[in-house]
């Protein structure tokens, strides 16, 4: 196997604002799953406990699209339970960018009237990241599509999507093994009664996922454009194949699995599922498209969100015998290629999310 990209703590956004600013999407997706934090929030009898409430969100990147959910969550706390402060815990890879973070939340959230403290950590959410016991309510959206590791370069594709057979299946059991860890991990952090509202990538009931909604596949796309530069000789079959993204969206039935199995770990460790439900949140640029009917103009808002996520995982995978003005070189190649493509014929390109909303609980 290809190593380039074999771990997810080789992930890494880019940084500097730039994800909040060119994922409009991902914030629509939070937004619709405020409710649901201020519905646990609710049923959690903050009024009964003592010291701080503590937040986590999990896989934050550089906070800008959940920061309207956290002052949500805050004033509702507020209400709740006004004499107990909030300890907001940010959480991400190594390689984040917490500078952005830090500009972002303090700005956002620092003249809050209920008193705040804001915290980041650097460790992973495959790992334990708070004391056993302490967290109140956890929140990840749109982050634990990433696996541990990439269990196997896919022949063929860039993604598990288009993986089959024995390809498919070593990209599914890493799923099922990484998302049991990060429900064990939760659990040992959750208080007795506290509650997780996960908003995660999924394939639905009628096989929609991320950028397959029925129009442009946008995984064939990433994957054909590449194809074009390996047919050029611009880019090595190695190097290619190095670019499988190391992510697997599972299913509800995956999903529930470990969650509905009383004889199971993650039951046995006190975690139940109160609701699950998928949503599709339409890409917000191509809704603008319908709108201002400018090619271009979609083409230059779209591709920078598609860039957000990809590019460290593509950069990655080419060669480190190149020198790093080349592989940008090339990089920024595909991503103008993608933005040309899409400008000559705008019809049917979206990225709209595919979610699996759910709500669980610890018991106790």
């Amino acid at each position: 196997m290809n190593d380039r990209t074999s771990k997810a703590s080789d992930m890494a956004m880019k940084g500097d604002g730039y994800y909040s600013l060119f994922t409009k999407g991902a914030k629509d997706v939070i937004d619709a799953a405020t409710p649901l934090v201020l519905e646990a929030l609710g049923a959690m009898g903050l009024d009964k406990g003592t010291g701080a409430v503590t937040l986590a969100d999990f896989g934050c990147a550089d906070g800008g699209t959940s920061v309207d959910m956290v002052r949500a969550a805050v004033s509702a706390i507020s209400s709740l339970a006004p004499r107990r402060p909030v300890a907001i815990y940010y959480t991400d890879q190594l390689r984040n960018d917490y500078n952005a973070l830090f500009r972002i939340a303090h700005k956002e959230l620092g003249q809050a009237d209920h008193p705040i403290h804001i915290f980041a950590s650097a460790t992973g959410f495959y790992e334990q990241v708070l004391p056993a016991g302490t967290l109140d309510l956890g929140f990840s959206a749109t982050a634990m599509h990433w696996l541990s590791g990439k269990p196997r370069d896919i022949t063929g594709h860039v993604h598990a999507v288009g993986a089959h057979g024995e390809e498919l299946q070593a990209f599914a059991e890493q799923g099922g093994r990484d998302w049991e860890t990060i429900l064990l991990r939760r659990a040992e952090e959750l208080r007795p009664g506290g509650r997780l509202v996960l908003a995660n990538f999924c394939k639905d009931q009628e096989g929609r996922y991320l950028g397959n909604t029925g129009g442009v596949h946008m995984f064939d796309t990433f994957n054909r454009l590449w194809r074009d530069l390996v047919a050029e000789g611009t880019v090595e079959e190695d190097e290619y194949q190095a670019m499988t993204l190391p992510q697997y969206y599972k299913t509800v039935e995956e999903f529930t699995a470990p969650l509905t199995d009383s004889d199971g770990p993650v039951y046995q460790a006190g975690l139940r599922l109160e609701g699950i439900e998928t949503r599709v949140t339409p890409c917000p640029y191509a809704v603008d498209f319908r709108r201002h009917r400018d090619p271009e103009r979609f083409a230059e808002s779209y591709i920078p969100t598609l860039r957000s996520w990809t590019e460290s995982t593509f950069f990655a995978g080419l060669s480190a015998r190149r020198s790093m003005a080349e592989r940008r070189e090339i990089v920024d190649r595909y991503y103008r290629r993608y933005e040309a493509l899409v400008a000559g014929a705008p019809a049917g390109h979206a990225m709209d999310y595919v979610h699996a909303f759910m709500t669980l609980r610890k018991e106790g």
